[in-house]
């Protein structure tokens, strides 16, 4: 015989609904599905509560894991540490060993005379002493030695004023200065035939000279003649080069 189950009974054997192990009513399912998002959700919220639940103080947790502390700034301050090596200052010349430095002047020009000054600075350590002419021999471009007359004084290549030897002395960083003049001779403009473009200084004769390079170079020819004046003081302004400059114009009206 043959049972029908009436409306709303589960057939036999099979649970009927709110029994244990059947299929949840659908409103349960979207309450569930509802609250695994808000977890899903608000999880960092949740979980930040439940550390200040746990711990209310905000104690250091020594078991927690601390993130790695990130790379520190670069210093703002450039300043050089104990351990940096300081910027190479720049470089100055060296002193020679004869404790003196020559350096020439601008050549001044005019109707065919020549003037220039060349500058002795003491830059050694003890007081240096001069009394006299400078020892001077010229070169061409060749390095070949010109025949040069040299003479203590400025006659006959013209009139300027020559103090004359006397005793001048100088300290360290103090200098003196030496005119040179000459009249132009014809010089190759291709070759520099006639130039004299190295001109070998010493402060007196036997002493140690240096090799200076006039700008432009000295165009004396190579059988010319070559006046200096006595080594005298040079005032700290460059005086003494200004005074060259200005006695060039007197030279050419007194001796044309």
């Amino acid at each position: 015989m043959t049972v029908i189950p009436r409306q709303g009974q589960a057939p036999e054997g099979r649970p009927g609904p709110g029994t244990g192990s059947g299929e949840r009513p659908r409103p349960l399912k979207r309450a569930a599905a509802l609250f695994v998002a808000a977890l899903l959700i608000s999880g960092c919220g949740l979980s930040a509560e439940l550390d200040r639940e746990a711990n209310p103080e905000r104690e250091p947790n020594p078991g927690a894991s601390q993130p790695e502390p990130a790379d520190p700034a670069p210093p703002t301050d450039l300043s050089l540490g104990p351990d940096t090596p300081p910027s190479a200052a720049p470089s100055t010349p060296s002193c020679p060993k004869s404790g003196v430095s020559m350096s020439p002047g601008m050549v001044t020009a005019a109707m065919g005379l020549r003037a220039m000054s060349v500058t002795l600075t003491n830059c050694g350590k003890g007081v240096r002493e001069l009394n006299g002419y400078p020892d001077i021999r010229v070169r061409g471009l060749d390095r070949q030695l010109f025949d040069v007359t040299v003479l203590k004084g400025t006659e006959p290549v013209t009139t300027m004023d020559d103090p004359g030897p006397s005793r001048v002395k100088l300290r360290p960083g103090q200098s003196a200065y030496t005119s040179l003049v000459w009249r132009y001779s014809a010089v190759d403009a291709s070759t520099k035939a006639g130039s004299g473009v190295y001109v070998e200084i010493g402060p007196a004769k036997g002493a140690a000279r240096q090799t200076i390079e006039p700008d432009g170079g000295l165009d004396i020819g190579e059988t010319g003649m070559l006046g200096t004046t006595a080594w005298q003081r040079g005032p700290d302004d460059d005086q003494g080069t200004r005074a060259v400059h200005s006695a060039v114009p007197n030279l050419v009206r007194t001796r044309s």
